[in-house]
């Protein structure tokens, strides 16, 4: 495994930094990494690069604040309320098979590259995981169709979905420059509105990544070497529904519609 976090697993088709400062509403340049030889779908920002601030609110300030702080809590095996996360996560997925340990071959049948998922979390972090839990436990139609690839006439050799999940996360904060002490991008400052107004923003905003990303896949015939060119045409239609005139909430974004509970 390299320092860019590791070797790229093909899955063969189954059939089946912000200041630190709480008043969200709540509701209930490192490099991409996906595999060796597949470089980031992420752009990559400098120092010299010119680009507008947006200033926040104080109650937008505060819910970054948390998501922030979110983004910062590293995957750690050895934490019990993370053992636990990645016990949910299986039972959600897998709920007629037991799981024989957070160390097993098991988990690749989930799309992890190894038997043991601590290691492709590098990543993303503990939030790569509770997007995948959030996904499943919120939609767990589209979850399930997506982890077992149901719908549209799949490729022989699939994207890993485990692994494609923790991708997503990691291109939602880069593409938010949720790692900025304020946003530089009208995307950035769009989506903070929703933040203020819906803790569970960047959760929800994952989940339709996820279905747009899959629609995307299968509009473009993909197989699992085109993954990063995919990525690329998901986020660019993401970037593009944010910034429509009516859109006034996450739901109202066109890519909503393809998730299903």
């Amino acid at each position: 495994m390299d320092d860019r976090g590791g070797s790229f697993v093909a899955v063969r088709r189954i059939s089946q930094g912000l200041e630190r400062g709480n008043t969200c509403h709540s509701t209930s340049g490192s490099t991409a990494w996906l595999g060796r030889g597949l470089s980031c779908v992420c752009a990559q920002s400098r120092e010299s690069d010119a680009r507008p601030s947006f200033d926040l609110t104080p109650s937008q300030e505060e819910c970054l604040q948390r998501l922030q702080n979110r983004i910062d809590i590293a995957y750690d095996s050895s934490i019990p309320e993370h053992q636990e996360a990645l016990r949910a996560l299986w039972n959600a997925a897998f709920p007629e098979e037991e799981l024989r340990g957070l160390i097993s071959e098991q988990w690749k049948e989930m799309g992890w590259q190894g038997k043991d998922p601590s290691t492709d979390f590098r990543g993303g972090g503990f939030i790569s995981l509770e997007n995948l839990l959030f996904f499943a436990t919120n939609f767990p139609k589209s979850f399930k169709d997506l982890l077992w690839k149901l719908e549209g006439d799949r490729s022989v050799w699939e994207y890993p979905f485990a692994v494609a999940g923790v991708n997503i996360t990691f291109m939602l904060i880069q593409m938010l420059d949720l790692e900025a002490v304020k946003p530089r991008t009208m995307v950035g400052a769009v989506f903070l509105k929703f933040l203020s107004e819906n803790e569970s923003a960047f959760d929800l905003l994952y989940c339709i990544t996820f279905k747009l990303m899959d629609h995307q896949w299968l509009a473009m015939r993909a197989s699992y070497m085109d993954f990063n060119t995919v990525m690329k045409a998901t986020r660019r239609q993401l970037e593009r529904e944010l910034l429509l005139e009516d859109i006034t909430r996450l739901e109202d974004l066109p890519s909503y519609s393809l998730l299903t509970r």
